[in-house]
């Protein structure tokens, strides 16, 4: 075991050198300081193990990340309390008819229901953004291509609902079985950014262990907030990731961190999606635990994603299972499609070559960049050697999929081929999708005028395309607020259903065109 340090500063044996950013201790002049001054150790914010001159891009990088984090940490109370009376609010006009004038008639007659957060009939924003429960009958389990990326789809979806929504829509909808949902611990930092290098003397074949129990434990925020559900569906497994949570400012502050880790044999890799996987606060990736720890009362605390995840598909696979599972599959929407990389990942730095060769495909929607050129190699090998089919999906102006960047300061890229969807639905297969950064001058009018007509279109596609792509008024606000940051609603999940859906219809299209002809 490593030893450990009283001054604040990690374990050298284990980190080369690492850059903590306080936005606790974050002032005005500070900030300006930041701006002006290449010489990050000047920072009370800062701490570093070595003298850091940095260019201005990065500060600047530096600048909105902190300031973002601040902020998000400043409101998260409130926002979380408004983000719950936005749901209450929407939840109680669905279930007393839809509308407000049967939310008033039930009223008049006394016979108001109030909805109940963990029933079944309780949806979150995301779902009340789409409401549809249910898989396109279209799309029969014979087409597999269209048929596990629907079910993929909806899994990720239907990730942001509680229990009981998970259960019904499972059993009762979808006709399959139902095998847990989870909560797990992350011990993500929630006051600041801490980007650790592993030491390059460590050998290529070990597995890397990251140090810093000496930082001050205030500085974690430990909390059970990543989320997951595991259904089976014939003779697959289907493991889902819930995303980030619109009025979660810890999830926001994970997707705006820009730690990162570079471990070698692996590269360089987000910091905040890792420890929301289960990155162990002393430990890194150690292969397997210690026993189980526990709070200040001795309670036991909630699992972490990866040690438990992998357990339990080992169980339902590999290990006293009823032989029934033979593959699975990992799916998320944003954050989701993070840690569903990110699993695999981990379990190839492992050598869990008997998972891996079970894993049929990692599905993504909406997924933020991971890592780096290295780690887009090391996922590469991985997927080429197991067979695992990567199939990453990103609709039109979505913000979230341009994020962190992809340029010389920070170097993050995404890996593999991507299904590319334009506003009218239309899919390509590119390998890199258009305005990559999203931030670009250039982009912006288009993006604008892009936004006036996915507007203009949530009022026409029934006519066009059917009832069920009716969008809820919850969606057509959310289009105007795309007026002023266009590449938001297009991160909702809606559009990528519907990229899915009406992918499958045109497809279907073409095929009847090339037998008549």
């Amino acid at each position: 075991m490593a030893s450990t340090s009283t001054t604040g500063e990690c374990d050298k044996s284990f980190s080369s050198s690492y850059l903590q950013l306080r936005p606790e201790k974050l002032g005005l002049l500070d900030l300006l300081a930041l701006l002006l001054s290449s010489n990050l150790n000047r920072r009370k914010f800062v701490e570093s193990s070595e003298e850091t001159e940095e260019r201005f891009e990065r500060r600047w990088i530096i600048f909105i990340s902190i300031v973002v984090q601040k902020l998000l940490l400043a409101v998260a109370r409130p926002l979380s309390w408004f983000g719950s009376l936005i749901e209450l609010w929407l939840n109680l006009v669905r279930i007393n008819g839809g509308g407000l004038s049967a939310l008033l008639f039930n009223l008049v007659r006394g016979k108001v229901v109030l909805p109940e957060t963990t029933s079944a009939d309780f949806v979150s924003i995301i779902g009340n953004v789409d409401l549809r429960l249910d898989l396109d009958e279209t799309i029969p389990p014979e087409d597999q291509g269209y048929y596990y990326t629907q079910l993929s789809m909806m899994s990720a979806k239907a990730a942001y609902e509680n229990e009981a929504y998970l259960k019904s829509a499972v059993t009762d909808h979808w006709k399959m079985e139902f095998l847990g949902f989870f909560n797990f611990w992350n011990g993500k930092a929630s006051a600041e950014t801490i980007i650790y290098r592993a030491s390059q003397k460590t050998p290529q074949k070990q597995v890397p262990t990251l140090h810093c129990s000496d930082l001050p434990a205030r500085q974690y925020q430990e909390k059970a907030n990543t989320q997951a559900f595991i259904l089976r569906d014939g003779d697959k497994i289907v493991l889902a990731f819930r995303g980030t949570e619109p009025f979660n400012s810890d999830d926001w502050c994970s997707d705006f961190d820009i730690s990162w880790y570079e471990i070698p044999g692996m590269g360089t890799v987000h910091g905040g999606f890792m420890k929301a996987l289960g990155l162990q606060k002393s430990l890194g990736w150690p292969k397997e635990l210690p026993k189980a720890d526990h709070d200040g009362d001795g309670s036991p605390r909630p699992p972490t994603a990866y040690y438990f995840l992998r357990k339990r598909l080992k169980d339902l696979l590999l290990q006293g299972g009823d032989g029934r599972a033979k593959k699975f599959i990992v799916t998320g929407h944003s954050l989701g499609g993070a840690l569903a990389v990110l699993f695999p990942a981990v379990l190839g730095l492992h050598g869990e070559k008997e998972l891996l060769e079970r894993l049929e495909g990692v599905y993504t929607y909406g997924q933020p960049r991971v890592g780096d050129p290295e780690f887009r190699e090391f996922m590469q090998k991985i997927t080429r050697e197991h067979k695992i089919g990567y199939y990453r999906f990103v609709y039109c102006n979505d913000m979230v999929p341009r994020l962190p960047f992809d340029n010389s300061t920070f170097h993050f890229e995404h890996f593999g081929r991507c299904h590319y969807y334009d506003s009218l639905y239309d899919e390509q297969i590119v390998d890199e999708v258009p305005n990559k950064n999203y931030f670009t001058l250039k982009g912006v009018v288009p993006m604008m005028v892009n936004a006036m007509y996915e507007l203009w279109r949530s009022f026409t596609i029934v006519a066009c395309k059917g009832p069920e792509y009716r969008e809820s008024l919850a969606m057509t606000m959310l289009r105007v607020v795309g007026l002023a940051m266009p590449g938001l609603p297009a991160h909702c999940p809606m559009d990528y259903n519907n990229s899915i859906r009406l992918g499958r219809a045109a497809y279907r299209a073409s095929k009847e065109i090339d037998k008549d002809l």
